[in-house]
């Protein structure tokens, strides 16, 4: 069990039965609560790629993009596929239950694998190279897991957008040797989250979210006191009912980032006093509200640096 009381490796079968898929002389066709039509359309050129697969390891945070993924990987390959998430005090609380529910409700097997970035020196320095540190700890762990099973292949959830992005992960992912089927199949974000509605996904609006150590500005040394803390006070908004939710810490101030929509909501004072005060419970000595409101990224270095 790690620290949070969540187990480091756990395997979840999703029931036969009644599953979210159903199997027949046609292959798998979604079940009760499903579009049970054919994949077509632009999900045409994603089943494509993935039956070029003999069998693979979802890297499976149960967001929208890698439920995407495990989604057709698991009508395409069936049991040839296995969703696996990286557990460690990193992962923000609740994730690792929410990937359960959402692989379940998929039909795909889920794997909880218990990574150890936050051992890694290299990782806990948070330099603007983190996130490859953490990846190569990650996609590591995913490769022994596909072994284990006999998967010759381990997927991410990366699509158009994130090639445009910061991502320091990408370059753990070309050496580890993943593979990124939605950038194979050309899709976007938004084209993610347009498939994911026609599947029926439950997450096809769910919130992006990021680990715990992107909330802490770059060369500021982490540590597991932080992470722990970070992730209880995004607990007291998302009890506030924010569901999109970032608290980036710069020393003692706590800068909170809702959806802008959700800004006015956050200053209204019986709300924003209950938020002051817990997060001043939990140590931090200044509270903020960045009037920008969420955006994905908000902590990458500048351009110049890179």
């Amino acid at each position: 069990m790690n620290r949070r009381g969540e187990p480091g490796e756990e395997w979840v079968e999703p029931p036969r039965s009644s599953g979210p898929l159903a199997h027949g002389a046609g292959g798998p066709h979604f079940g009760p609560g499903w579009d049970n039509r054919p994949v077509g359309g632009e999900l045409d050129d994603l089943q494509t790629v993935l039956a070029g697969f003999e069998g693979a390891v979802v890297a499976f945070s149960g967001g929208t993009d890698s439920t995407l993924v495990a989604a057709v990987a698991v009508r395409t390959l069936d049991r040839r596929t296995l969703a696996a998430t990286a557990v460690s005090l990193s992962l923000a609380p609740g994730e690792l239950s929410r990937a359960r529910s959402v692989a379940s409700e998929v039909g795909i097997r889920h794997r909880a694998v218990r990574t150890r970035e936050t051992e890694n020196d290299s990782y806990l320095s948070n330099g603007w190279d983190r996130c490859y540190h953490c990846r190569v700890e990650v996609y590591g762990a995913l490769r022994k897991s596909a072994a284990e099973e006999g998967l010759p292949d381990v997927l991410s959830g990366t699509h158009l957008d994130d090639l445009a992005d910061f991502r320091p992960g990408l370059r753990a992912a070309r050496e580890v040797g993943v593979r990124h089927p939605l950038v194979e199949a050309g899709f976007t974000k938004a084209d993610v989250r347009r498939a994911a509605a026609t599947l029926g996904l439950s997450v096809a609006d769910k919130p992006s979210s990021a680990c715990l150590s992107s909330r802490i500005a770059f060369g500021t040394r982490i540590t597991v006191e932080e992470l722990t803390r970070i992730g209880r006070a995004e607990c007291v908004l998302r009890d506030l009912g924010f569901t999109q939710v970032r608290v980036r810490v710069h020393g003692e101030i706590a800068r909170i980032e809702v959806a802008p929509t959700e800004l006015e909501r956050l200053a209204e004072p019986g709300i924003r006093s209950v938020a002051v005060h817990e997060l001043e419970l939990l140590g931090y000595r200044y509270v903020t509200l960045d009037l920008e409101g969420f955006r994905s990224g908000s902590m990458n270095p500048p351009e110049e640096v890179l």
